[in-house]
């Protein structure tokens, strides 16, 4: 395993982790009373962000193999 990809693993944890923890904290605010209609957007919108950035390192990470 190159130092790269150690470094590709290492963020790729770091943002699956984050994920999460904005998936936590979308759920706690669709349970508030009166959720916060544009701070819930802004969290939303940075989970696909991630997700995005996510897919991206896990494509990096697996080579292509054409079977």
């Amino acid at each position: 395993m190159t130092n790269d990809e150690r470094e590709l693993r290492a963020e790729l944890v770091r943002l699956q982790q984050e994920h999460r923890d904005l998936d936590a904290a979308i759920d706690a605010l669709h349970q508030s009373p009166a959720p916060d209609l544009l701070r819930l957007q802004r969290l939303k919108k940075r989970k696909l962000a991630l997700r995005d950035r996510i897919a991206f390192i896990e494509d990096q990470i697996t080579p292509d193999i054409i079977a």
